[in-house]
């Protein structure tokens, strides 16, 4: 399975979160979490990693010969605490978007096959996305596409004057909320598009997440981590039953907030964008 994470206004986690999935995967699936951010990786400095190996040697082995080995993702991997394999982003955007454009002319294809192997889910973080990031391709060969926002009326302006257009850009287009805000059902109806699941603004959680804290607010114990693992389950479980046509999977659970909603400005958003006027 390959995952694109992603967003399309500011900068709501998606490295974080992109990371928390991968650690909290579901046991059965061996996932790669792979940097294609196009203004730089994080990871790297955070966990004080080397450079080499990493995005750039796998772009530069991707013209080669052993392009086409399935095997070629996971070798151009390090590994974080406990296990977890990450292909790392340059620091320096220059550096990503070069590495990015030598994927996106063929190389792509390296993590379509890499997440084709049996138990292998590749999670690439994609940052801010549109048609003109080097990271597009990647996104368009996605089997699900995550679509990070926090539910507030700037953020989510911007998200449904986006919204239509993104839709089209992957076969499973799925949004993910991040934080306080708007009633995840609301969101959901109003922008007409499912919403996979939402994540708790969590600090401590997310700091260890970012190589700092402790373990006492791990992936797996931390607020961020348990959301993580049901938002993976999800999407997992809903790209399994689409590929191998098993017993549908759950319904996703949307939290109803009690009696008839006022016509808020989320709303009117939404009418507006419909609409063709720009709020």
């Amino acid at each position: 399975m390959l995952v694109a994470v992603c967003s399309l206004k500011g900068s709501p986690g998606v490295t974080t979160l992109a990371t928390a999935l991968a650690a909290r995967w579901p046991a059965q699936e061996n996932p790669i979490l792979v940097e294609a951010d196009p203004a730089g990786g994080d990871i790297m400095a955070r966990f004080r990693l080397p450079e080499s190996p990493g995005l750039v040697t796998l772009a530069a082995a991707a013209r080669g010969r052993t392009s086409n080995d399935p095997t070629l993702l996971a070798q151009h991997a390090q590994t974080l605490p406990p296990g977890l394999r990450v292909v790392l982003g340059p620091v320096g955007a220059e550096q990503s978007r070069a590495a990015l454009s030598v994927l996106a002319s063929g190389g792509a294809s390296v993590l379509r096959r890499a997440a084709s192997q049996p138990g292998t889910t590749v999670i690439v973080d994609c940052g801010r996305v549109d048609p003109d990031s080097p990271a597009f391709p990647i996104i368009r060969d996605a089997d699900a596409m995550l679509l990070l926002a926090r539910p507030h009326d700037d953020e989510l302006a911007h998200v449904a004057l986006k919204l239509p257009a993104a839709q089209r850009w992957s076969r499973q287009p799925c949004l993910v909320l991040v934080g306080d805000g708007y009633p995840t059902v609301e969101v959901s109806q109003v922008l007409q598009i499912p919403v996979m699941g939402r994540v708790p603004r969590d600090d401590k959680g997310a700091a260890v997440l970012c190589g700092h804290g402790n373990g006492r607010h791990g992936p797996a114990r931390s607020a961020l981590g348990r959301a993580a693992a049901k938002l993976a389950m999800t999407a997992f479980a809903h790209w399994y039953t689409a590929t191998n046509g098993a017993a549908p999977a759950p319904h996703l659970q949307l939290a109803v907030s009690g009696g008839p909603m006022p016509a808020t400005a989320l709303q009117v958003v939404g009418m507006q964008t419909r609409n063709g006027v720009r709020p």
